[in-house]
């Protein structure tokens, strides 16, 4: 065996040079900076350093769960990710079948450039063009509506309103680069099976139902079970350009809320408690996920 293992690396030396870069990586960015969870359980002092630091055990903890922002921060994550989840996870599936489906091939390109681009913009740049659009006295639609003697709406400084532009927004920038993975999968289905069903009499609808989406299957499944993990966890980005401080009940998440105690408040340590809680209960959303979905659809990642 020692034999058999030594003679293929040595014929394939090449893959293994090439995955070089990204162990490197991952020791250096992300095993690496584990070393300072346990400033999670220390009253972290910037003088004193990590290891010098007092040991506090589960004191931190105790005071995040004590703290009323951080259940309002908390529960406002699992509100837009599920939420996200309803309205923004089917949407790169449905863009992808109707692309699929497409036969005039250069405007399925078009489309598709069109559909992508929103991806590469910068959410700093997407701030800028939300306020220009929905904003309440200087945007395009408010003035539109101003104009015609109707009331303004108020997209972000009402709460309600603010939620529906915020997943609107959200499908807009993601749902098109999100095809790019069911449109693979999709490519890679066995022609042969359409050309059967459309000998069989079935129409455009029923190859989607019964060979377009049970060939993706596996696909769908996994990037369902990655979202689920994701549950906990939200991009820092979004929430915090799109939102202000009068939206602040629904814009206030988890990751805002560790950059307003951790880096305007100094609060280091609650900070680290409460990214190493997001982990922890993250993972546990993850291996649910993948348990639930390997009983339910024989379908897992683990």
């Amino acid at each position: 065996m020692a034999v058999k293992n030594s003679t293929y690396i040595r014929r394939n030396w090449q893959l293994y040079l090439l995955l070089v870069l990204p162990v490197i990586y991952f020791l250096v960015f992300k095993y690496g900076p584990m070393y300072g969870v346990q400033i999670a359980f220390k009253e972290f002092n910037f003088f004193q350093g990590i290891g010098g630091s007092e040991w506090v055990g589960l004191d931190i903890f105790r005071e995040v769960f004590h703290n009323n922002d951080f259940f309002k921060a908390l529960r406002n994550t699992l509100l837009l990710n599920l939420l996200d989840l309803i309205i923004s996870f089917p949407a790169p599936l449905i863009l992808a079948i109707m692309l699929y489906e497409l036969r005039i091939v250069w405007f399925k390109k078009f489309a598709q450039t069109i559909l992508y681009i929103p991806h590469f913009i910068s959410w700093v740049i997407i701030g800028g063009i939300v306020l220009q659009v929905f904003g309440t006295e200087s945007g395009f639609i408010n003035n539109m509506l101003t104009g015609m003697g109707l009331d303004a709406i108020p997209f972000l400084s009402d709460k309600h309103y603010w939620l529906v532009t915020y997943l609107l927004v959200g499908v807009w920038q993601s749902a098109g680069w999100g095809t790019i993975l069911y449109l693979a999968a999709l490519t890679g289905i066995n022609k042969e099976l359409f050309e059967a069903a459309e000998v069989d009499g079935a129409g455009r609808f029923k190859k989607i139902l019964h060979i377009s989406l049970p060939g993706i299957k596996t696909t769908i499944a996994t990037l369902l079970i990655i979202n689920l993990g994701n549950m906990i966890s939200i991009g820092f980005d979004r929430p915090f350009i799109i939102g202000n401080v009068a939206v602040r009940d629904y814009s206030e998440v988890l990751s805002t809320f560790v950059y307003r105690v951790g880096i305007e408040s100094g609060q280091i340590s609650l900070a680290t408690a409460v990214g190493l809680f997001q982990a922890l209960v993250g993972l546990i959303f993850l291996l649910g996920a993948n348990y639930a979905s390997k009983k339910l659809a024989d379908e897992s990642i683990l």
